[in-house]
This record gives C-alpha cells, sequence and structure tokens, in this order.
C-alpha cells in the first residue's frame, strides 16, 4: 500500500473551501488536518472533506483564506485536528483550534490535546439519570424541569431572550453547581462574546469555565467545528477527570447553517429548504456525543434560533428530536412583557413524570397548564365579546391563568443593570407553594400587579400589602 503524501499544492481556491492536488500516493485520509505554508500572518488549516479523484482532495478552511494563492504548499500532518485540553485551558478564550484568543500567555507546551473527532460513549457505559437540575428560574422548573445529565433547547425567533436566559442559567448554577462549564459561542455576534466573557470574570465563575467560539466574521469552516472543539474539551473532563460539565451552546442554529454553507461550497446538492443533505447526519454527530457516563454527567443547555418563528423547519425539528426538555420561546409573550417568554403550553419534557418529580409537583403543574389552556381557548370570545359574557365558572379560570402568568414571571440578574430589579433564583419548592396558592384562589383578590416580576409569593403578599 502505498504511503500517504504529506506535501500537496493549492489547486483551487473557493472562498472556505480550497482544492489540493498531490503528485502520487495515496491522499491524506478524511478529516484530516493540512497546514498551509503561506506568507500570510497566522496559521491556516484546512480540514480534508472528499477525494475528488486520485491526484486531488477537496478541504475546508477554518480561517479566512484571503491573500492564498495557487501553488502554495500544504502538509499532511497524519492526525485530525487536534485541540488542548485539561486544566490549562480553564479561563481561557478558544477559537476552533484552541488558540487563546484573550490575549493571555500561550498555553504550556505540556497541554495534553485530543481530536475533535471521537465516537459517543457505547449504550452499556452511558450512565442514566433522573435528578432533577434545579435553575431557579419558576417556569422552567415547575412546567420544564431539566435532567441532571441531560439535554436542553430554548427555541426562539430573533430578539426573545434566548441569550439572556443562557447567560441567567449560567449565574443561577454557578452558585450551587459543581463542575465545569464549556461554553460555545457559535455564529455569535462579537459584543455578546465580550459581554459573556465580561460577565464571567465580574461573577468569578471564569476560572471553571472554557469559552470556545466561532463567531459570525469567522468562516463557515470555523462555526462548523467551533462546537465540536468545545465537546472535545467536555468529553476530557468527563472522561478523564471524572467532573460533571456543563455545557452550554448557542446558538445550534448556526452550527446547522455552517454546515449548509460549507455543504454548498463543496458541490453538494442542497436538500429540503435548501438545507445540507447530511443535515440529520451532522446534527446526530453532535448530540449523541453530548452523553454522560457512570460518575460524571455532561449537562447540556442549547439555545436555538428558529428562522421566521417557523417550528416546522427541518433544522428546528432535528435539533429538537434530541431532546430530553424542549423550552419554546413566545413572540407573543415577549410582546406582553412576560419575561422569560417561555410558552407554557409548547414547552415539555421528559422528567415531567410524578414517578421522577414527585405527584405533587406533577399534580400541580398539569392543573397550570390546564388552566392557562383553558385561557387560550377563551381568548377569542373575550376578544369579540368581553370577559363580562362568560360564565362564573370561566371568570375564575380566567381570573388565576392571568395571576399565574404573571407569577412565573421574575426579574434576571444579567438583567438589573437594565431594569433596575435585582435578580431573584426560587427553590422549586416556593415555586409549587406559589402556584398551589394561586390555584386553589388565595390570590383571587390581589391585584395582579402584585404578582408581577417577584421571586415567592411572599414576595408577592408583602407587595400587595404595601400597595
Amino acid at each position: 500500500m502505498a504511503e500517504a503524501s504529506t506535501i500537496g499544492l493549492v489547486h483551487a481556491v473557493r472562498g472556505a473551501v480550497v482544492d489540493v492536488r498531490y503528485g502520487g500516493g495515496d491522499l491524506p485520509a478524511l478529516n484530516e488536518a493540512l497546514m498551509v505554508d503561506w506568507d500570510q500572518p497566522g496559521a491556516l488549516i484546512l480540514e480534508v472533506q472528499s477525494h475528488l479523484d486520485r491526484a486531488t482532495l477537496r478541504a475546508v478552511a477554518l480561517q479566512a483564506t484571503a491573500g492564498l494563492s495557487r501553488g502554495v504548499s500544504v502538509r499532511a500532518t497524519g492526525a485530525p485536528v487536534m485541540v488542548p485540553v485539561g486544566r490549562a485551558v480553564l479561563g481561557r478564550l478558544l477559537d476552533v483550534t484552541g488558540t487563546p484568543r484573550d490575549l493571555g500567555d500561550a498555553l504550556p507546551p505540556d497541554t495534553p490535546r485530543r481530536s475533535i473527532h471521537a465516537a459517543p460513549p457505547s449504550l452499556a457505559a452511558q450512565g442514566a439519570t433522573t435528578e432533577v437540575f434545579e435553575t431557579g428560574i419558576k417556569v422552567i422548573d415547575l412546567l420544564t424541569p431539566m435532567a441532571q445529565g441531560g439535554k436542553a433547547a430554548m427555541f426562539g425567533g430573533a430578539g426573545v431572550g434566548k441569550t439572556v436566559l443562557v447567560m441567567e442559567l449560567i449565574h443561577a448554577m454557578v452558585q450551587n453547581y459543581d463542575g465545569i462549564s464549556v461554553f460555545a459561542g457559535i455564529g455569535e455576534r462579537s459584543r455578546e462574546g465580550h459581554e459573556l466573557l465580561t460577565e464571567m470574570e465580574t461573577s468569578g465563575v471564569l476560572p471553571g469555565t472554557v469559552l470556545v467560539y466561532g463567531q459570525m466574521n469567522e468562516p463557515p469552516g470555523a462555526r462548523w467545528r467551533a462546537p465540536l472543539t468545545a465537546l472535545t474539551i467536555a468529553e476530557y473532563f468527563r472522561d478523564t477527570r471524572h467532573r460533571n460539565v456543563l455545557l452550554l451552546m448557542d446558538n445550534v442554529f448556526r452550527y446547522v447553517q455552517a454546515g449548509a454553507e460549507v455543504s454548498s461550497l463543496l458541490g453538494r446538492l442542497p436538500s429540503r429548504v435548501g438545507y445540507q443533505p447530511t443535515l440529520a447526519t451532522e446534527v446526530a454527530g453532535l448530540q449523541e456525543r453530548i452523553a454522560s457516563v457512570a460518575g460524571a454527567a455532561v449537562t447540556s443547555i442549547q439555545a436555538v434560533y428558529v428562522p421566521a418563528d417557523d417550528f416546522t423547519d427541518p433544522a428546528v425539528t432535528t435539533i429538537s428530536g434530541h431532546m430530553d426538555c424542549v423550552i419554546v420561546l413566545s413572540r407573543a409573550l415577549a410582546g406582553q412583557g412576560f419575561y422569560p417568554a417561555i410558552d407554557p403550553l409548547a414547552s415539555s419534557s421528559t422528567l415531567l413524570d410524578p414517578a421522577l418529580v414527585g405527584a405533587d409537583h406533577h399534580a400541580i403543574a398539569g392543573e397550570v397548564r390546564e388552566t392557562l389552556a383553558r385561557f387560550a381557548e377563551l381568548q377569542d370570545i373575550i376578544s369579540l365579546l368581553g370577559i363580562d359574557e362568560l360564565g362564573a365558572a370561566d371568570k375564575r379560570i380566567v381570573a388565576r391563568a392571568r395571576r399565574l402568568q404573571r407569577f412565573l414571571t421574575q426579574p434576571f440578574a444579567v438583567t438589573e443593570a437594565f431594569t433596575g430589579m435585582p435578580g431573584k433564583a426560587v427553590a422549586r419548592a416556593d415555586t409549587l407553594v406559589g402556584c398551589r396558592a394561586i390555584l386553589d384562589g388565595a390570590a383571587d383578590d390581589w391585584d395582579e400587579s402584585a404578582l408581577y416580576m417577584v421571586g415567592t409569593l411572599d414576595e408577592a403578599r408583602a407587595k400587595q400589602a404595601a400597595a
């Protein structure tokens, strides 16, 4: 068998896709990393995606290719893209190749490295967990409880609060969460990345966190591989250090979008709605690696942009199929000032089971949903004829549903600078007590505003008494 050629020449450049031609021998393997020996500042790394013929391969660039010309030599590394892992990356901001981008010191030369491509743990090795992962956010803990070691996704269109919710979850969990946090910023705006870094430095959680960014201004190859870099770091702490890991991704839709860009540049025929034909495979390859093993859990919280608020979009439906907990953000609720703007009827969780959360929690959550669903059914009648045309029972349901809607709002710590209201984290037991009391009519005589943007029911009671 012929040895793989180590030196090739750039044959064609089409944006982020580069064709490399070799003189003889076997071509470098798929997913192998190639180094371009060019005269520009900074490294240019390519990842092999396909073999066009016996002498030519097609690769995706992980950095910008501006200034790259034909005839430049390309070296095969003999391995996939290798990124640094371990204690040295804690508190650092890295790019897709693991290079620090926080203006800090270079990583030590003895930092261990791992390939960004790995198989998921076998089913026999994976650990099933049913422990509730409390967030301190009332509507999530009540209606869509998260599992320690589970996967949760927040779906929403532009401007309904996905990133704010992710930042609040980070803030709420650092107080009582013992583990490593890994954040993947996929297609993030530079401003959002800077805000998150500043927020983590200020709150003192950066030493236990790794930030990996493939930003919006970077080539599609960087955005496409950034989540794999973050996942590789998370897998190291899970498998080698046996630490619990909180893996946050914002935004997984940008990962799919980058894959679609790469797919079209590689010359593949598009599939439904213009997405790549490998959509399901790529999403499964990412999501199946997010798994827990005995003794160490990887809990994943992912923000997913919904294009044009179309929840039937193929990318959205493909991603949601891998989730244990689906949190849907509603533009209508955001427009009415209900924050977090989580739709209680469209959101769901596999953990909302009496055997897992308890019969009391399950019953209260069911009654809250039933009350809010009946209120939604009555909206058309109220709009046409007015609330006075309803029967006494329906009037009571409407009054309690409106109070529940307001009670399930709460101020966030990350928005305190804008709202002037200090953030509130509410224990699950307090949320259940408050909802039970409202369902039983304890707040029927209160002003609705007393329940808006408070933490526990006691705070609402004090607000009502002061009014």
